[in-house]
């Protein structure tokens, strides 16, 4: 993984287990906490948003929310220019993200996948490249 990321991170109570065990393995990298902090029932899009704005401002390099399904994150994060956020719930989805979408926030299903497996999933997606060329092109046009 490259040195020196700025990473923006958020969950709600579904993901807030996800989001501490993802913050510990990410202790090389500087890592922003929007919360929530506890397992208390919250609103996903309170903690979305934040993230969505501190990527989308360029404050945080990444991006990566968490809750039940990843839908509900992924959904109000894309509603900002300039973010691409896609659900990765396996490896080959999070390598195809970042090379090919060069998505910039990561959404994990925390009701849908272990631990052991979403930081597998981290991983992937702090150390895929994006490709550009063809790629590129097909992500210049997605902006409204």
């Amino acid at each position: 993984m490259k040195q020196g990321l700025k990473i923006a991170i958020g969950a709600d109570h579904a993901g807030f287990d996800y989001k501490q065990a993802i913050i510990e393995a990410l202790h090389t990298q500087e890592v922003k906490d929007f919360g929530t902090y506890s397992s208390d029932s919250v609103d996903y899009p309170d903690f979305a948003h934040p993230v969505a704005l501190a990527v989308e401002s360029g404050e945080c390099d990444f991006g990566i929310l968490v809750c039940g399904s990843g839908n509900g994150v992924a959904i109000t994060a894309n509603k900002h220019q300039g973010i691409r956020a896609a659900i990765c719930w396996n490896e080959e989805l999070a390598d195809r993200a970042r090379s090919h979408n060069n998505a910039n926030i990561l959404c994990i299903p925390a009701r849908h996948i272990s631990i052991g497996e979403a930081k597998k999933i981290v991983e992937i997606f702090f150390t895929t490249e994006f490709e550009g060329g063809r790629h590129a092109n097909r992500v210049n046009k997605i902006a409204c």
